[in-house]
């Protein structure tokens, strides 16, 4: 490593100050100054002391838990929906048909939300605990705290004692500068200070270990945070997928690079190492998917992205904690001198905490790999929500009224989801909406949404004092109100046919009523579906903006992260590649009511339905 590389890391670690309330953001590098010993933290849990003089000799290790967070997208309010539920083997419930989670017969429990998941860190919380994260804790968040560029988030995680995370992806969404503003303070540039006033900052920093300023290489961010624990020095290195250039916006992410992850973080650990830091963690905004309505103790993951970095990093390095792919998993890789390292992440939105406990040797400093054990723990909402953080999160609810009341486009005619019988025009205004926000980024050629998620009619008669035809933003987030992520994924044509064939046609043959579940679709996909043909031949004439689909063809796919993940029983998407994240489905159906008014109700047709 040169002389630069060691200077970068000392003068960028330098600047982690742990639990203080200061926070400075890190120092451009001077070539020419040395490299000096990693920053640290002083814990303020010590543990218990013997009297001296009583013959008693100090424990030969120090006991230290971690409670890992990821994923969280602002949701200080409980998860509605899709994104409430978690995959539980010890759930209360049971998925009977597959119609809530996509698997039939799994266990589930309604799970997340800030006032709860306080709670249970209060249960989990022992001396010497460390609370981290591993990315996407801000961004693509709810109304209630995106509406203040995630401010009331970052200063709750604050209050629940977050010491670290990683930066994700959608840490980037507003760019390096907004999230080191959120860092260090001050108010919006363009929005101003929030109802609750200057913007103080916050007590931890997001790290970066593989994120370099174009113009010098040098690190926008701490690439570390060194913490003491009862006289022992752990290191969490942060890494974001390389990746976020492609699942960001070009503004977001002006002025920087994102190198290759396992590199970044060696190239860290050699310096901590150097320096006397053995017990190391990695916070990795990276991870896998997972084989469905499996235990996540399991270690149900289908290698990928994570589990390359989980097994490729530094021996040195003890622990990975990984995000992004929104999945609850604990599994062992070994590392490349065939150790088992622990590889966790924690779902997303709150609904899990990841619990790490181990043991730090105190001779020779680091973890002793044998004790460490690991677990995903639900966050129920079968315990008292904590009292304080319920009165925080009521003052923003009453503080973001006024963005809710705010105009975002006008509607000739209401713009109805009917009895969500078949296509609907509603359900065509959101797919065609989902289809031009992932167009950009994602590559997508045609968008499907589901009906289920199309909650209320976008209705042409005012609701306040806006007027007619005014569609104000909490009109539109009622009509979708779950938060999904925007996804893109690639089939081919004969799995996009597969999937169609996956909608619900079924007459009662006493009643007449109709159980269906039909898929809205972007007008640029239009196909037949012959509900008098046997399930699994229903569906033909699969064309894309006019061109027939063939089976082998290549097509991206756009839809909400639900359907992503197989919900509504749409388990073909499981099977997809290539998969992009973009924005909030609401974000997207809010820029094309801007882009596009006054919007007439789409004329339905692109589904020829023969009943």
């Amino acid at each position: 490593m040169t002389r630069a590389s060691l200077t970068r890391l000392a003068v960028a670690g330098a600047a982690i100050l742990g639990a203080a309330a200061l926070t400075v953001s890190p120092a451009v590098a001077d070539p020419a100054s040395q490299a000096a010993a990693p920053a640290v933290s002083n814990g303020t849990n010590h543990g218990p002391k013997h009297p001296a003089g009583h013959g008693h000799q100090p424990d030969p290790s120090v006991s230290v838990r971690l409670l890992t967070i990821n994923d969280l997208h602002g949701n200080l309010e409980p998860p509605t929906g899709s994104s409430s539920r978690i995959l539980d083997p010890n759930g209360p419930l049971t998925d009977t048909d597959g119609s809530l989670t996509g698997i039939a017969g799994a266990k589930y429990s309604i799970a997340g939300g800030a006032a709860y998941l306080a709670a249970h860190l209060k249960q989990l919380r022992t001396d010497n605990t460390l609370l981290v994260g591993a990315g996407d804790l801000i961004g693509a968040s709810p109304l209630l705290s995106a509406a203040y560029h995630d401010e009331p988030t970052a200063a709750l995680l604050d209050q629940l004692g977050l010491a670290t995370s990683s930066a994700g992806n959608h840490e980037f969404d507003e760019g390096i500068t907004e999230l080191k503003r959120i860092m260090n303070g001050g108010c919006h540039p363009v929005d101003g200070c929030s109802p609750a006033g200057t913007w103080k900052g916050t007590s931890f920093d997001y790290l970066g270990a593989n994120v370099q300023k174009e113009s010098n290489g040098d690190y926008a961010l701490p690439p570390y945070f060194v913490k003491k624990i009862n006289g022992m020095k752990v290191a969490f290195i942060g890494l974001v997928t390389q990746t976020t250039p492609s699942i960001v916006t070009a503004s977001g992410i002006a002025g920087l690079k994102f190198t290759e992850e396992i590199a970044a973080a060696n190239k860290v650990s050699k310096f901590l190492a150097h320096h006397g830091v053995k017990a190391q963690v990695v916070l990795v905004h990276e991870g896998d998917g997972i084989t469905p309505n499996q235990d996540p103790s399991s270690c149900p993951v289908v290698p990928g992205a994570g589990s390359r970095i989980a097994k490729g990093l530094d021996p040195q390095i003890d622990l990975v904690i990984s995000g992004h792919s929104h999945q609850a998993y604990v599994c062992k890789v070994k590392d490349p001198a065939g150790q088992d390292r622990v590889y966790t992440q924690g779902s997303s939105f709150g609904r899990a905490i990841t619990q790490i406990d181990f043991k730090i040797d105190r001779r020779t400093k680091d973890v002793i790999r044998s004790s460490v054990v690991a677990k995903n723990n639900v966050v129920t909402r079968t315990v008292t929500p904590d009292p304080d953080t319920e009165t925080y999160i009521n003052t923003w609810k009453e503080r973001v009224s006024a963005v809710a009341n705010k105009p975002i486009g006008k509607i000739t005619a209401t713009i109805g989801r009917g009895s969500n019988v078949g296509e609907t025009p509603l359900g065509d205004l959101i797919a065609d909406a989902q289809l031009e926000a992932t167009k950009t980024g994602g590559n997508a050629e045609i968008a499907l949404m589901n009906p289920g998620g199309v909650r209320a009619d976008l209705t042409f008669p005012q609701s306040g004092a806006e007027g007619d035809g005014v569609v104000t933003y909490g009109e539109a987030f009622t009509v979708q109100p779950f938060n999904n992520l925007m996804q893109v994924v690639t089939l081919t044509g004969a799995q996009l046919k597969a999937l169609l064939e996956q909608q619900i046609w079924k007459v009662d043959p006493t009643t007449g009523g109709i159980t269906q579940r039909i898929l809205q679709p972007s007008s640029s996909l239009t196909y037949t579906f012959d509900t008098t043909k046997p399930e699994g031949s229903r569906v033909s004439d699969i064309k894309i903006n006019g061109t027939a689909v063939t089976d082998t063809q290549q097509i991206r796919v756009a839809a909400n992260n639900f359907l992503v993940g197989g919900g509504d029983g749409f388990t073909v998407f499981t099977q997809s590649t290539n998969l992009w994240s973009g924005p909030l489905d609401i974000d997207a159906l809010v820029a094309y009511m801007g882009a596009h008014s006054p919007i007439a109700p789409p004329a339905t047709g692109r589904i020829n339905l023969i009943r």
